[in-house]
């Protein structure tokens, strides 16, 4: 006889979670007791939304198929009813909702410009740092929070299209293989959860949103620099201006949605590279290019 796993709550006793993402209402229901654990633990110091608050995504998190539950059980991510991804390891729970989440927002946030880029703040003014995967921004976009910036992001920039402002997005930031020691080591106050070991993208642990970016996750930056990082083992920092042009390319490059808004989107960028000044940075060592971005000129 196949049983529920021991980590699964019996029947469907379990109140739905509903907690805020910047923006976003999320209401995820599931019965994986550990989920429910690290979601409390990582959004659950945030303001909750009002129970009439408008949800925007609906997600829900299942054990897979009973007749893989004895030796390999698995975790599916659900939105609107649909399965937009093959199911991961029951383990890696968390993993699976917080990239599931990022997809989401990614094919439904388009009333914003979505840049793939960290952000941070402070003295209410955005640094915003577009990049690739494996260009380090989402460990400079952590170590920078633990530096007294504000964490806004370290995944999406999103541009309103009114004043172009920067709205937060504060989700946990998935430090990936060296970085989870590498961050450790520079703040060991930092909040980290579990490693999950041997995902899609390797050894994983999520650093949890500060208190102060939580709380403030509905308070708007203004952009006032873009910096392009790229770590490179071994390299010296280089940090150099950028010219509009070109940083413009770049950022439509590193876009979600820039032509899917069309006219608006080139709006908008625009808007954006005359609010800001620009630089690329190359840098091998994590201290070097903070200190660097703790002092970017006007």
């Amino acid at each position: 006889m196949i049983t529920t796993p021991p980590d699964v709550v019996a029947g469907w006793r379990c109140p739905p979670l509903t907690y805020r993402s910047g923006p976003f209402v999320i209401r995820l229901t599931t019965r994986i007791k550990t989920l429910r654990r690290l979601v409390a633990w990582c959004y659950g110091r945030g303001d909750a939304p009002p129970d009439d608050a408008f949800v925007h995504l609906n997600l829900r998190m299942d054990s897979g198929p009973r007749h893989r539950r004895p030796f390999a059980p698995q975790a599916v991510f659900r939105f609107e009813n649909r399965t937009p991804f093959e199911p991961y390891p029951f383990d890696h729970a968390f993993p699976l909702l917080e990239w599931g989440t990022n997809w989401c927002i990614a094919t439904r946030g388009h009333r914003f410009l979505m840049l793939h880029a960290g952000v941070v703040e402070r003295n209410g003014r955005a640094l915003i740092l577009p990049a690739v995967p494996g260009s380090g921004k989402t460990t400079l976009s952590a170590a920078l929070a633990l530096r007294r910036w504000r964490f806004l992001s370290d995944e999406f920039a999103l541009v309103d299209g009114e004043q172009g402002r920067i709205h937060p997005l504060p989700r946990a930031a998935p430090l990936k293989n060296r970085s989870i020691e590498l961050i450790r080591a520079l703040a060991p106050e930092a909040d980290i959860g579990p490693v999950f070991t041997k995902t899609r993208k390797g050894d994983v642990a999520h650093l949890r949103p500060p208190d102060d970016a939580l709380a403030r996750q509905l308070e708007t930056a203004e952009p006032k620099w873009i910096v392009f990082p790229r770590y490179i083992a071994g390299h010296s920092l280089r940090l150099r201006h950028l010219p509009p042009e070109l940083a413009f390319t770049r950022l439509a490059q590193n876009s979600f949605n820039y032509r899917v808004l069309g006219a608006d989107g080139f709006s908008r960028l625009t808007r954006l590279i005359r609010q800001c000044t620009c630089f690329s940075a190359d840098y091998g060592q994590l201290d070097d290019i903070v200190g660097a971005l703790e002092h970017l000129p006007d």
